[in-house]
């Protein structure tokens, strides 16, 4: 939504800034939470005994409604007027990308919890309320097909973090088809981040540690078409770039975070990780782990770098 401020000028408003950091906590969660979605469930659909019965993936699916349902407080509290979202929901806009979302993170949070009562060993169903083991017992034969539903769920919750950004003509970094793919790339990226931490055996720690590897490589990629695409676009969009290269301008910072923290130095320091085997993981030492671990953390905070500076770089740009 664009608006027309009758008598603007850098005296009265600077910087006419809609969305804030609320905005950016809010497609970052949600993206993680698509995240876990997708890397548990290629667990599951895998059928590694060793891979699904680990906490990885059971406190990985549990986490990602939590996770959801945090992101949507965070876009409530954004909102002026909360009482419009009763009214959101009574409508669906099927050109909308907006409404497309809302309703589809309102279908994942009830599905994906019924996605982690599937995977509770039996183990941990003793110390569960009768009702949920009793409804954890009849969903574990379906757990395949949850598994497949959450992970469709997932991609779709990943870009649409994206979406709802390039949908916005009017604001020429953001109106990139590569946008949707930068964020979903970021929203796997941070879940395989997040299994990574929450994981005990060292094997899955660095399965994940690999697939993240190659989801950092692909992020280079995707960001060096992104802005090379803005680039060679219309003068507004390459205009909209020039924040991230430009050494006195605030936003470089932001260009610099997303290189070194969410990139650069986590790829450093697992980097080594990708040829070992799996057969190997003994030779993993307490300081390779904590390297892991730590490059894991990075990630995830280059992530919310990455949607942070998108969001305030993006309502700075504009056509002439």
């Amino acid at each position: 939504m664009e608006q027309v401020i009758t008598g603007i000028n850098t005296i009265t408003y600077p910087n006419l800034e809609v969305w804030n950091w609320l905005v950016a906590v809010y497609l970052f969660l949600g993206g993680l939470a698509a995240g876990l979605l997708v890397m548990s469930a290629v667990a599951n659909l895998r059928q590694w005994p060793d891979y699904v019965e680990g906490p990885h993936c059971i406190i990985g699916v549990l986490y990602a409604p939590a996770v959801l349902a945090l992101g949507m407080v965070f876009i409530f509290l954004d909102l002026e007027r909360m009482s419009n979202v009763y009214w959101f929901f009574l409508t669906f806009q099927p050109f909308s990308p907006m409404s497309w979302g809302a309703w589809a993170i309102t279908l994942t949070i009830p599905v994906s919890f019924l996605y982690g009562l599937s995977v509770v060993p039996d183990g941990m169903k003793q110390r569960m309320p009768e009702l949920l083991r009793r409804w954890a017992d009849k969903l574990h034969p379906h757990l395949r097909t949850l598994a497949m539903i959450c992970f469709a769920l997932g991609i779709f919750v990943g870009i649409y973090t994206g979406i709802l950004l390039s949908a916005m003509l009017a604001r020429p970094l953001w109106n990139s088809a590569l946008l949707p793919v930068l964020f979903l790339n970021s929203a796997l990226s941070a879940g395989a981040a997040m299994l990574i931490i929450v994981a005990r055996r060292t094997h899955v720690k660095l399965f994940y540690t690999k697939v993240d590897i190659w989801l950092i490589f692909s992020e280079i990629m995707i960001i060096m078409l992104f802005f090379y695409g803005q680039y060679t676009s219309t003068a507004a969009k390459k205009a909209s770039a020039m924040p991230f290269f430009t050494i006195s301008h605030e936003y470089f910072f932001y260009f610099l975070s997303i290189m070194l923290v969410a990139i650069l130095l986590p790829l450093a320091l697992v980097l080594k990780l990708i040829e070992m085997k799996e057969d190997h993981v003994e030779a993993l030492t307490g300081t390779t782990i904590f390297r892991m671990n730590l490059s894991a953390v990075m990630v995830l905070i280059g992530g919310f770098i990455i949607r942070l500076a998108f969001i305030y770089a993006g309502q700075l740009s504009k056509f002439g």
